[in-house]
């Protein structure tokens, strides 16, 4: 027992020398040393990989002008339109005491200024309660007129208001009367046939016209207008009333009287002329 334990003790002994003598002998890991040039070469390098910022860019504090789309050259035409009252020469068809015809014209003279004309010749016999009478006469009226219209594009339309001179001579025929009886006690006095004729008769006047003319096809236009008179001159014969003067109407109050027509009229151009439109410029800030 004693010399097993001496043996174990001197195992262990060696053992314990080996395992140090080992540890004395294995080699320690070499520590590289740093040189500081190559550190700083290293950084710059490093440096130099590096993807730079991007410049800052400059904002334009000043406003940028910029011009609307390019719009097509308008243009307008000047000429003649020319046309015919279709209301007095189909009133004719059912009114066996009228007969008439009214040529209607205007002149483009600017944008908005037409010269404007009418000469008509009137056939009417009035029937009233206490008198009959025809009146044969001709007529010319002459002025202008001011399209408040704003066309679009190529149209053509017409709203205007204008002014008329109108002149009229013609002549009165007294056909038949009857004469007035405060006293209806012993009947109505008949009718008494006349016949007389009164010539050289002559009337002026102005009025003021308002109307409409609107393209219905290439070149023809079809519109209407009315129109208020005022009387200037009168010659009226002796012991009878101008009640009826051609291409005034009938007379209201003495002075004043009222008027209508539909007309179909054809435009001849003449010339052109190119309106080139306002450009309208945005100015805007840069964001």
């Amino acid at each position: 027992m004693k010399h097993t334990l001496k043996s174990f003790f001197s195992f262990f002994l060696v053992l314990s020398m080996t395992l140090a003598q080992a540890q004395e002998t294995t080699p320690k890991p070499k520590q590289e040393k740093t040189n500081p040039t190559e550190i700083s070469k290293s950084k710059t390098s490093d440096d130099s990989q590096q993807i730079p910022d991007a410049p800052l860019t400059l904002v334009n504090l000043e406003p940028i002008v910029k011009k609307s789309d390019s719009i097509p050259v308008k243009t307008d035409r000047y000429g003649v339109r020319v046309g015919v009252d279709i209301y007095k020469l189909t009133r004719a068809l059912y009114d066996k005491n009228y007969k008439g015809i009214e040529l209607v014209g205007d002149y483009r003279l600017t944008k908005k200024y037409f010269l404007a004309a009418e000469l008509g010749n009137e056939n009417k016999t009035t029937d009233d309660d206490r008198v009959n009478f025809t009146t044969k006469g001709s007529y010319i009226k002459a002025g202008f007129d001011y399209n408040a219209y704003e066309n679009w594009l190529d149209m053509e339309n017409i709203i205007s208001i204008g002014l008329r001179y109108g002149f009229s001579t013609f002549n009165q025929q007294l056909n038949s009367y009857k004469v007035y009886n405060s006293n209806p006690y012993f009947g109505e006095i008949p009718v008494i046939a006349s016949g007389k004729k009164f010539d050289g008769l002559s009337a002026s006047w102005i009025e003021v016209v308002a109307g409409v003319k609107a393209k219905v096809f290439d070149n023809v236009f079809m519109g209407f207008s009315l129109r208020l008179n005022r009387l200037i001159t009168n010659k009226e014969p002796e012991n009878f009333s101008n009640l009826y003067i051609p291409g005034f109407n009938r007379t209201y109050d003495g002075s004043f009287g009222v008027g209508f027509n539909y007309t179909v009229t054809y435009f001849v151009p003449i010339y052109k002329k190119k309106v080139k439109p306002a450009i309208n410029i945005k100015t805007e800030k840069a964001k």
